[in-house]
């Protein structure tokens, strides 16, 4: 934008009435146009000397700037520094950030402060350092002399309030005060608290956690082959007549009943070898051959089967040993009669022979 120039305002009106910024022509404007300002004087050449003026050299040795700030050095911070030295527990000591922030507070400096304990009885590390500083600048003193002052201004007024707080509770508690957990021990103990559930959650199952959960939003890693095997092994069982069976291996639990079925089929089979091995002592029953068949067969039949085929067989056992017992008894009578026979009262006597 051009500049503004009192003798150019006829011209600037006249661009704004063609491009129809300005609707209604001003009624200075047709006087101004009939007689227009006088034009500005040319504007005058600088002076200059009658002879140029000789060009300085470039050779001056320019003396750099420094790009590192200038150091910055504070009394107090080497007071302070020496002052945590001497008492390092000072530093563990609890304070509040904001203790003067809201409040104007019209402190004794400069030539009225000569004692530590104008600042109050309870001194700060900062009102010892403040002290030392004020001792330093305002009546000369030397600065070791000055913070010996002050420390020892510092340590008789802790020393006093230590020894004041003491008594103050011994007197309460003599007189039945109950002094309440300050926000200090409240903090801890909401802490100890804290720590005691990470314990608890150690001794949590992850299982029982994981199985409380109906979904999950990580699939599971696939176990077995990266790649399909095309049903190789599937072709495999069938051409070798290895029929796929895919029912759980157990559908009701194993009774103990069973258990004791075959227990007594283990007693009646060993049972049944002594009775064979009676009976082929003694000529009777069947042939080796009919017991090679019945040994070879008891493999294939079942529990009940086997139970009835002993229970035959202990029959005939026993009407087998009937009979030998008959025969043993019929044998027995006979030898009686031939003894009957043999003996002297069925035997002629001498006298009767006579006779």
């Amino acid at each position: 934008m051009g500049r503004r120039i009192a003798n150019q305002v006829h011209h600037q009106v006249a661009r704004l009435l063609r491009g129809r910024i300005v609707e209604k022509e001003p009624r200075w404007y047709q006087p101004v146009l009939n007689f227009p300002p006088l034009p500005l004087p040319p504007k005058a050449p600088p002076a200059r000397t009658p002879f140029d003026q000789k060009a300085e050299s470039g050779r001056q040795k320019l003396r750099r700037p420094k790009n590192r700030p200038l150091p910055i050095h504070y009394l107090e911070d080497d007071i302070r520094r020496q002052f945590y030295t001497d008492h390092p527990f000072e530093a563990f000591r609890p304070t509040t950030l904001v203790e003067k922030g809201d409040i104007e507070l019209r402190e004794v400096n400069g030539e009225g402060w000569t004692r530590l304990r104008q600042r109050g009885r309870n001194p700060t590390p900062e009102d010892a350092i403040q002290f030392t500083l004020n001792l330093k600048q305002t009546y000369n003193v030397p600065l070791s002399q000055a913070y010996a002052q002050a420390i020892a201004q510092f340590r008789a007024l802790r020393s006093e309030h230590h020894i004041a707080t003491t008594f103050a509770v011994l007197e309460a508690e003599y007189l039945g005060a109950v002094f309440v957990r300050g926000e200090i021990e409240h903090a801890f103990e909401k802490e100890k608290r804290a720590l005691a559930t990470w314990e608890r959650l150690d001794d949590i199952d992850e299982g029982s956690l994981a199985a409380r959960k109906r979904w999950k939003m990580i699939a599971e890693k696939h176990v077995g082959e990266s790649q399909w095997s095309k049903g190789v092994e599937y072709v495999k069982m069938w051409q070798a007549g290895n029929r796929v069976n895919y029912s759980p291996a157990m559908t009701s639990p194993i009774e103990d009943d069973d258990n004791e079925l075959a227990e007594e089929t283990e007693d009646s089979e060993s049972e049944s070898d002594d009775s064979d091995d009676d009976i082929d002592s003694r000529g009777i029953g069947g042939s080796n051959a009919d017991v090679g068949d019945i040994e070879s067969g008891l493999d294939s039949l079942t529990a009940e089967e086997l139970e009835a085929l002993v229970e035959d067989f202990s029959g005939e056992v026993e009407e087998f040993e009937e009979e030998e017992g008959e025969w043993e008894e019929g044998e027995e009578t006979e030898e009686d009669e031939a003894i009957e026979d043999r003996s002297p009262e069925h035997t002629d006597s001498p006298d009767s022979a006579k006779q």
